[in-house]
């Protein structure tokens, strides 16, 4: 008996990347079609197709099919075949695929229009639900929470003999339902109508004496005794103090915003000044080093002024815009440099306990300075 021979499955054909070149488009359809299924992967033949629709056809034809899915479009190595041939050798094309592939791009495209019509449609009915507001979220809440509190009005008119309100704390039921102070300007809303008119009942002038307004809101009480109408007014007085005492204790241990501390290169963004001048062979420092500062060293490239900047006791230097802060404008002066180049080398290494004696070297007439910084200032020693 013959030994069973199991056969080997051939090996697929190992794919390459950029095989387009290498089609045997004189093999005719079926070869072309093998290399491509087998040697080309599938994501280029999306490319492919993608590549040959946007430059044969119009752009909403083209907007139309980039909304299908990838596999609707370059899952089929066939078509890719017939765009690869409409492309280099037309008359070798499939007599089955003559006009096909213009069909099933139509095709393509009048489905892409139905999804974009879709997503028009449901972005439209998207527009048209109503997304309640923040106000409008609270006011929501504040009516949930209060339903408890309207029972009690409701079950007072059922049995004011006993008074059930006397026995009812609102400022424990805003602390129980953990009433803030957007819920209680709703509920201020809500109640202040009623809590005006019952004090306006309370003080109406003799009957004779009446207008309209204040007659028809007597007669709109008229079911009431003395008795029911003190009851309601204490209780709605009760009301708004709570709603004042919860907001006085909200506003105590309402966390104080920090104000937001600005960086050193941040408050010296907008400080005019001269970053170096190569006739002098100066340079100046980091405006940043200004920041906190006590002492500071200027030089003008253009009326050749020297200057020293002493802060105020007990105070820092800071800058807003152009303007150096704090400065103490007695002993902030300035002299006129005769010898630039000669001097100014000493002061690019002077200290601060030396500031004033080699100042006083300069026999030049001293000047008050002024705080304003502009292009030609030299900024060049800072001290801390």
């Amino acid at each position: 008996m013959a030994k069973s021979v199991t056969k080997r499955k051939k090996p697929r054909a190992q794919r390459r990347a950029n095989a387009w070149d290498q089609l045997p488009l004189n093999k005719g359809w079926h070869a072309v079609q093998y290399h491509i299924h087998y040697l080309i992967e599938s994501k280029e033949w999306l490319t492919k197709v993608k590549t040959y629709i946007k430059n044969n056809y119009d752009k909403t034809v083209v907007t139309n099919i980039n909304k299908l899915p990838d596999w609707k479009v370059g899952g089929k190595s066939h078509y890719a075949t017939a765009v690869h041939f409409e492309e280099y050798a037309p008359d070798k094309i499939h007599p089955a695929y003559v006009g096909r592939l213009d069909k099933w791009i139509n095709e393509l495209s009048e489905e892409g229009a139905k999804v974009v019509e879709l997503k028009k449609a449901e972005d439209k009915k998207k527009k048209q639900v109503h997304v309640p507001t923040i106000q409008e979220r609270l006011e929501e809440a504040t009516i949930d929470k209060m339903e408890e509190f309207d029972q009690w009005e409701d079950d007072w008119m059922r049995d004011s003999k006993n008074n059930p309100l006397l026995k009812k704390n609102p400022l424990n039921y805003f602390k129980k339902y953990e009433m803030n102070l957007g819920h209680l300007r709703f509920v201020t809303e809500f109640y202040k109508g009623q809590w005006e008119e019952l004090q306006e009942l309370n003080n109406l002038p003799t009957p004779k004496k009446r207008n309209d307004m204040q007659q028809q809101l007597a007669e709109g009480y008229e079911t009431y005794s003395k008795k029911e109408i003190k009851e309601l007014t204490d209780f709605y007085k009760r009301l708004f103090d709570a709603i004042e005492i919860v907001k006085a204790e909200k506003k105590q241990t309402r966390a104080v915003r920090k104000p937001k501390v600005k960086s050193a290169a941040e408050l010296v963004k907008k400080l005019k000044f001269k970053p170096s001048d190569s006739d002098f062979g100066i340079a100046s420092i980091n405006p940043a080093d200004i920041i906190d500062a006590t002492a500071l060293v200027v030089f003008n490239t253009k009326n050749r002024k020297l200057g020293i900047y002493f802060a105020d006791d007990h105070a820092q230097f800071k800058v807003k815009g152009t303007s150096l802060l704090f400065f103490d404008e007695t002993r902030s002066v300035q002299k006129t440099v005769r010898k630039p180049n000669e001097v100014l080398p000493n002061w690019k290494k002077v200290t601060k306990h030396k500031l004033k004696t080699q100042f006083g070297y300069l026999k030049t007439t001293e000047t008050k300075l002024n705080g304003r910084f502009n292009a030609d200032t030299i900024i060049l020693k800072a001290f801390k």
